[in-house]
């Protein structure tokens, strides 16, 4: 989940980012994922985005991610390129362009084709396509010199690789757009490179959004030939989500709406998957799991609402609230307020 609080605009962590994943990490969760972390300065989806463009930045973001681990989770980070949807306001502050005269920077995109309410991006040319892989590469080994143990390249949401999965949002004429095979050419080749910049026992994953909700785009059949052909590549691990690349898709959201497609994915490929979406209690998160839905169930607004939901969720399932939580906090009396039926 986004925070957009570099405060210096320069992509680098501040104290606000080590209180947050902080407070994730002593909640009892078993891996913290960073968000979206840029791989070149362009990349950004707001002037105020964490970036891993630069040698500078891995400093930080290795302190956060020795305390994630200190508390006994896994430290994960989550890098991206916006593409088209970039060099905008924080949520809170409308979301609207910030034109390169006020912070902002050009948006590139495989074809030029705005975002809804955004400026028309300026298509990439092949040379600066091979630079995006690069800096993609880079990225993860700057990730790995920082100490995560789990390195996902963003292609969901209707950030940059996903445009260039979508046939909505990549009109191109060359070996990037088209086919299948054309379209899945950048992220591919984002993977296998990534994948020669980290050491073998670094996971390395990839978050998809499984279907675009609108007629003519990216689905779940297109998604599946993408996975089968991102393990090939050394991929480990899919992060299933949906949505994001058009404003005006109708997207059906109730409770684990997105589970059915990461059960597909991981049934038909064989790799190890996680679902995320309107997952709200440790009942349908534990039924996810038991009923081989997912691997593992990724949380986002549950945690913002409450950083210890994973202690809370514990003690329901009839856990010990001391295997989950620091000492220091052990005499909150997690099983009178949060375990069911007991005083």
């Amino acid at each position: 989940m986004c925070q957009y609080s570099s405060e210096a605009m320069d992509g680098r962590v501040c104290p606000w980012h080590f209180a947050h994943y902080g407070a994730l990490a002593q909640g009892g969760t078993g891996l913290v994922m960073l968000e979206a972390t840029a791989v070149a300065p362009e990349g950004r989806i707001t002037p105020w985005d964490l970036g891993l463009w630069d040698d500078s930045q891995i400093a930080g973001l290795a302190q956060i991610a020795r305390f994630i681990k200190s508390q006994g989770a896994l430290a994960a980070i989550q890098l991206g390129h916006s593409g088209r949807k970039g060099s905008t306001e924080r949520m809170w502050e409308g979301g609207a362009h910030v034109p390169p005269a006020d912070g902002g920077y050009q948006t590139y995109a495989p074809s030029p084709v705005a975002f809804a309410g955004l400026p028309r991006p300026l298509e990439l040319t092949r040379e600066q396509i091979a630079e995006l892989v690069r800096a993609f590469a880079a990225a993860a080994g700057r990730a790995a010199d920082a100490g995560f143990d789990v390195i996902e390249l963003h292609a969901a949401h209707g950030y940059l690789l996903h445009q260039f999965l979508s046939p909505l949002a990549n009109h191109r004429l060359d070996q990037y757009g088209g086919s299948l095979e054309n379209r899945c050419r950048l992220l591919l080749a984002a993977v296998a490179a990534a994948r020669t910049a980290i050491s073998p026992e670094r996971a390395l994953a990839i978050r998809v959004s499984a279907t675009d909700w609108a007629p003519g785009g990216w689905d779940l059949d297109q998604c599946v030939e993408l996975a089968g052909w991102a393990k090939d590549a050394g991929l480990d691990h899919i992060d299933v989500s949906t949505g994001g690349l058009v404003a005006d898709a109708k997207v059906p959201v109730e409770p684990g709406y997105q589970a059915p497609f990461a059960a597909a994915i991981r049934r038909r490929t064989g790799l190890s998957a996680n679902t995320v979406g309107v997952i709200e209690t440790a009942a349908q998160a534990e039924e996810l799991i038991e009923t081989g839905a997912a691997d593992a169930v990724m949380l986002g607004r549950p945690f913002l609402r409450d950083p210890h939901t994973p202690v809370k969720w514990a003690t329901e399932l009839g856990l010990e609230p001391a295997d989950w939580c620091p000492p220091q906090y052990s005499t909150a009396g997690w099983r009178r307020y949060h375990a069911p039926n007991q005083a």
